[in-house]
């Protein structure tokens, strides 16, 4: 009588096999997002290092008048932070459902851009979206601090509003001479353009979480300033 244990180890080893495989893949991909998250953490975590984009050019002290405009509002976005220094944030206005794009701030950077005074909303984009609302004055500046949090495979970010009193603290003179002035190349609108079918769905993925929050961030018309701000000493 013939054996039946021939067929019985083809099936055996190939299902075997196939266990043995699914565990390997299982094991790789959860090594390389450990070793992808450790890379993260230890980007995120070098909080003293400035990050430096090459769509944006640095500005001297001397050569960042910006002065207020009589029918224009100035908002300053900045990032004092170092923390996720390797990864940039990039910062929107929402015109009728669309991102326009201001610039990229980068770690320990800050860039000014004017404005249409009114009622506003602004983006800005790491891993995921956030906003901040805004009504601005003409003839006024604003300023609205880019805080780093830590996301799932780089860094996100989100809009602070700074308000009147903030502008008379210590704290704020540190992030204010902790950050140097950037301006955006040419090539910044050409990288916004390209990456924009990315932008635009951050930003449809993140916008209704956001106006679904109780407590949104909102920049006031009475938190601008006649002039920019100017560090004592």
């Amino acid at each position: 009588m013939p054996s039946n244990d021939l067929p019985i180890i083809e099936i055996i080893v190939p299902l075997q096999s196939a266990k043995i495989r699914e565990a390997s893949k299982k094991m790789q991909s959860t090594v390389y997002r450990s070793v992808k998250l450790l890379a993260l953490l230890s980007a995120f975590l070098l909080g003293g290092c400035a990050g430096s984009s090459s769509y944006m050019r640095d500005v001297g002290p001397d050569a960042a008048n910006y002065s207020t405009q009589d029918d224009k509002a100035l908002i300053v976005f900045m990032r004092p932070s170092g923390l996720g220094f390797a990864i940039q944030s990039s910062v929107f206005e929402i015109v009728d459902g669309n991102p326009e794009f201001l610039g990229i701030v980068s770690a320990k950077a800050k860039v000014a851009h004017y404005m249409e005074p009114g009622e506003k909303r602004f983006m800005v984009i790491g891993e995921s979206a956030d906003f901040m609302d805004a009504t601005l004055e003409p003839g006024k500046v604003y300023y609205s601090l880019v805080t780093p949090r830590f996301g799932v495979w780089k860094a996100r970010f989100s809009l602070r509003p700074i308000r009147t009193a903030d502008l008379q603290t210590e704290e704020f003179a540190g992030w204010y001479k902790d950050t140097r002035w950037v301006e955006n190349l040419e090539s910044a609108s050409n990288w916004a353009s390209s990456n924009m079918p990315s932008i635009r769905k951050k930003m449809g993925e993140n916008l209704p979480k956001w106006l679904a929050k109780a407590n949104k961030p909102i920049l006031a018309s009475d938190d601008g300033q006649a002039v920019l701000y100017q560090p004592l000493g």
